[in-house]
């Protein structure tokens, strides 16, 4: 597989990304129970936004010295246009979560521990599932049909039922959980299990904090599956399809607590998403027969982001002011 990416380039990038897990994990939040306010999460995602950049500056300016200026161009927009496309899609990833906890009612100084490890989750999943497609597209070029193919479809799915809300309480996972454990119906704390006594024994139960685990794992997997192959077709050098896709995720638990008040303001989103990932998908089915300039995709995934936040912002101010806008009549007589 051909890459970019020296041993030390690797080296260096896993010491960054560890770093600011490191950060991530004891400084947002102070390291305890604490509810992260709208300002600090506003903060903290600058932070991990600009740090990303940063990382598009030194890249290339690496390879501006080392191969070239046409070369330091071209890769440094895969990496941006990958970086877009996965901040994009990650959004989505957060809704989901945001729609978890507020079935199971966990309060947002007990989500912490849930969204470190769902974090945690992603950064596996994905890099097991990069390298995997990566080695794949290399070994069969028709996969890349497949992807294409696949997020059309997936993108068509997003759109068709984009109004729809999954039915959360005959989810067939938290039947099966609740079918061979026993769970609480409390919570306790942060904590994943406790032991209660029964019949002079004690019995080890899951708490509702362990189902929302289990299942924010799961949409982990699910939002893999559907977001690696969308940056297959901007570049398949492995270095840059990793990058992109872990400083996308590496900010997600801030992005969690800047949304967490204002989910609702973005309900024409999920159209904008969808038309991403068709987007995406036609490019790869057209990839032998034309193929479409980065700088293009860059700005057609940009405008459709832009666009769609703009109108859901402008929907629902509409909204708003009709509802401010309804007043009760005055009882007669009065």
């Amino acid at each position: 597989m051909e890459t970019i990416g020296t041993w030390w380039m690797w080296a260096g990038f896993f010491a960054i990304v560890l770093v600011m897990l490191a950060i991530d994990l004891f400084l947002v939040g102070g390291g305890k129970q604490h509810r992260v306010s709208f300002r600090e999460a506003a903060t903290w995602s600058g932070i991990w936004i600009a740090v990303s950049f940063l990382f598009a500056g030194a890249l290339w300016w690496h390879l501006d010295g080392s191969a070239g200026r046409e070369v330091a161009n071209a890769k440094t927009l895969e990496y941006i246009t990958g970086y877009l496309i996965e901040k994009s899609l990650a959004v989505d990833n957060v809704f989901v979560w945001l729609m978890l906890f507020s079935f199971f009612a966990i309060p947002l100084e007990l989500q912490k521990r849930v969204l470190i490890l769902g974090v945690l989750g992603a950064i596996v999943m994905r890099t097991i599932m990069i390298f995997a497609g990566v080695w794949l597209i290399a070994k069969f070029h028709w996969i890349l049909y497949v992807f294409g193919a696949f997020l059309l479809i997936t993108g068509i799915k997003m759109w068709w039922f984009a109004e729809e809300k999954p039915d959360l309480a005959s989810n067939p996972v938290i039947r099966w959980i609740r079918t061979h454990m026993k769970v609480t119906d409390e919570l306790h704390g942060e904590r994943f299990f406790v032991m209660k006594e029964e019949a002079g024994k004690l019995v080890r139960y899951a708490t509702p904090l362990f189902l929302v685990l289990v299942l924010v794992e799961i949409t982990d997997l699910i939002f893999a599956v559907d977001s690696i192959p969308a940056i297959f077709a901007i570049t398949t050098d492995p270095f840059i399809v990793l990058t992109s896709n872990i400083f996308a995720i590496l900010g997600l638990r801030a992005m969690y607590f800047l949304l967490a008040d204002m989910a609702d303001r973005f309900s024409l989103l999920k159209y904008g998403l969808a038309m991403v990932l068709m987007f995406i998908g036609v490019k790869m089915l057209l990839i032998d027969i034309f193929k479409i300039p980065v700088l293009f995709s860059l700005g057609v995934v940009a405008a459709i982001i832009f666009t769609s936040i703009v109108l859901s912002l402008r929907s629902d101010a509409h909204k708003r002011k009709g509802e401010g806008g309804k007043t009760s009549l005055p009882p007669a007589g009065g």
